[in-house]
């Protein structure tokens, strides 16, 4: 039989923290059950995956227009016995991280960014029918403040996510993902610098994430909110998919960081345990 207090650790174990260490505690929890003969569900913290990743090609939209990723076979099955490619790669194209480096002059790369920093909780704020009327819409002060009296405090080292509905025109409407006009100025939502600069030094925002093609919105040339958000030593997704999929708040993000040194970001694996 079980421990008193077995079950309940275990259970306390799978918190963000703990919740890869927990796995340890579920076997030992799970084998006690199975010498007792009685079957028993391995716990868990979640109940569904929703990745957040939207699937790179050449396709992909980027800011220059040239393609974000190449590939050139190297081995075929048919004559070598096995698949290969080369990949030629940006490392800000699709979904992907922009680690503090991009844009400070000794910011952490994106391997040297801690682990415990990319397994966190998600507070998505929908600004949806904002955009709709703004294509320009930044993300504001506001708008945080609309979220947290819904929801309470934006949970300390949480990644901020804005949801603008742009992700879902990579399908519908490709043009008005990108945005750019006949002058070449792009058009999309992305943060407020104001809002980036209050979640720094009033709250403790580990990360933020936009479903367009960039933290600062399609217009910005001084990319303040880039230069502000990174050079804190903090980072940011972009291109990040499905996030009408998620709750506002209670989901955890696990970023999956390319561990490549001296990288300033790159392709990145997001998944939201729900």
């Amino acid at each position: 039989m079980c421990l008193a207090g077995c079950e309940r650790a275990v259970c306390e174990a799978l918190t963000r923290r703990g919740f890869f260490g927990a796995a340890a505690a579920t076997a030992g929890f799970a084998a006690v059950g199975v010498a007792s003969g009685t079957a028993v569900a391995a716990p868990k913290s979640f109940t569904t995956v929703v990745d957040l990743t939207h699937t790179m090609s050449a396709a992909f939209p980027t800011f220059n227009g040239k393609p974000g990723i190449e590939m050139q076979r190297e081995f075929s099955l048919k004559k070598d016995g096995y698949n290969l490619y080369w990949w030629r790669v940006s490392e800000h194209a699709g979904t992907h991280m922009d680690a503090p480096i991009h844009f400070s002059e000794r910011g952490a790369t994106a391997d040297q960014l801690a682990i415990d920093q990319l397994v966190v909780p998600l507070a998505v704020v929908d600004i949806v029918y904002k955009a709709e009327q703004d294509a320009d819409y930044l993300l504001s002060l506001d708008d945080l403040a609309l979220w947290e009296s819904k929801h309470g405090r934006l949970p300390d080292g949480c990644c901020v996510a804005l949801y603008s509905g742009w992700g879902e025109l990579l399908v519908t409407d490709e043009a008005r993902f990108s945005g750019r006009d006949i002058d070449g100025t792009f058009h999309f939502p992305g943060f407020a610098p104001e809002a980036a600069a209050w979640m720094m030094k009033e709250r403790k925002v580990a990360g933020i994430a936009v479903d367009t093609l960039s933290l600062d919105n399609g217009p910005s040339r001084d990319f303040k909110t880039h230069q502000l958000w990174l050079g804190s030593g903090r980072w940011g997704l972009e291109n990040v998919a499905n996030l009408g999929k998620v709750p506002a708040s209670g989901a955890t993000l696990v970023v999956g960081a390319p561990k490549v040194k001296d990288a300033t970001g790159g392709l990145t694996r997001v998944l939201a345990l729900v």
